[in-house]
């Protein structure tokens, strides 16, 4: 078993305390957050020819309308300043539908655990099988309760400059901290479409720019990142080119987050990184967080870590960290498809992969950290929602 965490951990029975009093404090309104679910009007070619200060306009008009107590966006320093960030897992009931009571369980033991931000709605979270609708509540929800403890980070990008646009916009009017951007995917564009593209969003808040070529098959241009970050708003990218590209970032005066978990402890510790954007620390905040907030480099508990990161991204993420949250009571074991659960013999590897990191590093759902045998045919697997 690992050794105890620098941080102080709280007991399942405090963190449920902790919420139902967040809650009894904090009401959610649809009114009071500025949410906008109706759909965007169709756009002429005169508005979208719309100059940055005509935006910077409009963003400011939004933020009047946003009641958050944190009752503007967080500076572009704080972003930079924020090491662990939580790629936040977004739990479903058994229709299918957004199951908020476990999403709060999960984000309030983000809490206990010294996680500083949260990337909500992204590829984790699987923002790409959301509604908008459902995307820009969820991102709603979290700032109104959760925004005064953690930074609340949009994920708002899309391949479609349109609708990156537009679900920014909604996303800094209903509270989020700062945006989460990826460079348009599948169809992909040039240079000068890029400059374009994140121009675009930048303009309405603090962005984090993600270059995930795995995911995008096109990588973001080294020259690209440094002409954005001229950008009083551009705080910095979440990298998942490896450690040598972060070392040139960082070794010239940009803020970056590394993507890979695997990576992270080395990125910071060796390349200079600001911290990692992660997946491991849903299920394991309070250790991520030594691991990345420690006073000095800790190669020993990277070490012990490594086998459960891996674990975890055996196949393509979420559908690893969706099953331990599953095996761990956390969330119900029901999969949007096209995710599909671990079969049964890598959950076997998994539940001791966990039992030797030592269960009491782990989220739990309130009744002691245990680890469940969930069956083949408890898990749903949902093709519509």
């Amino acid at each position: 078993m690992l050794s105890s965490c620098l941080c102080v951990s709280s007991s399942p029975k405090i963190v449920l305390e902790k919420h139902q009093q967040r809650m009894q404090t904090k009401t959610f309104t649809k009114t009071s957050c500025g949410f906008k679910n109706s759909p965007s009007p169709t756009k002429s070619s005169s508005s979208s020819r719309r100059d940055s200060s005509t935006r910077a306009s409009i963003h400011t008009q939004v933020f009047a309308t946003n009641n958050k107590s944190k009752s503007k966006q967080a500076l572009v320093d704080e972003v930079k300043k924020c090491s662990l960030i939580t790629a936040i897992k977004t739990p479903y009931l058994k229709s299918g539908k957004i199951d908020l009571p476990k999403y709060d369980v999960l984000v309030e033991q983000q809490i206990a655990g010294g996680v500083q931000g949260l990337v909500v709605g992204g590829t984790t979270g699987e923002g790409q099988l959301m509604s908008w609708d459902e995307h820009i509540m969820l991102i709603a929800h979290t700032s109104k309760i959760y925004g005064d403890d953690l930074l609340v980070i949009g994920n708002t990008g899309s391949n479609s400059t349109r609708e990156a646009v537009h679900a920014t916009s909604q996303g800094f009017a209903v509270g989020m901290d700062a945006a989460l951007q990826i460079n348009p995917y599948y169809g992909k564009t040039s240079r000068a479409g890029l400059m374009k593209h994140f121009g675009a969003v930048l303009d309405f808040g603090p962005t984090i720019v993600y270059n995930v070529p795995a995911r995008t098959t096109q990588d973001i241009p080294s020259e690209v990142i440094f002409e954005l970050a001229k950008h009083p708003n551009f705080a910095g990218v979440k990298e998942c080119e490896g450690n040598e590209r972060i070392r040139n970032y960082t070794k010239n005066g940009v803020t970056c987050w590394s993507g890979n978990d695997d990576e992270a402890h080395d990125a910071k510790w060796d390349a200079g990184a600001a911290g990692v954007i992660s997946v491991t620390s849903n299920v394991a905040p309070k250790l991520m967080r030594e691991l990345m907030l420690g006073a000095k480099p800790n190669p020993k508990l990277r070490d012990d870590l490594i086998p459960l990161m891996r674990w975890l991204f055996k196949e393509p993420n979420p559908i690893g960290v969706n099953t331990a949250l599953a095996m761990l009571g956390c969330a119900e074991p029901v999969f949007r498809l096209p995710y599909a659960p671990y079969d049964e013999k890598t959950r076997q590897e998994g539940k001791k992969i966990m039992e030797t990191v030592g269960l009491e590093h782990f989220v739990d759902a309130g009744d002691g950290a245990r680890i469940r045998d969930v069956r083949d045919d408890e898990f749903i697997l949902l093709d519509e929602w």
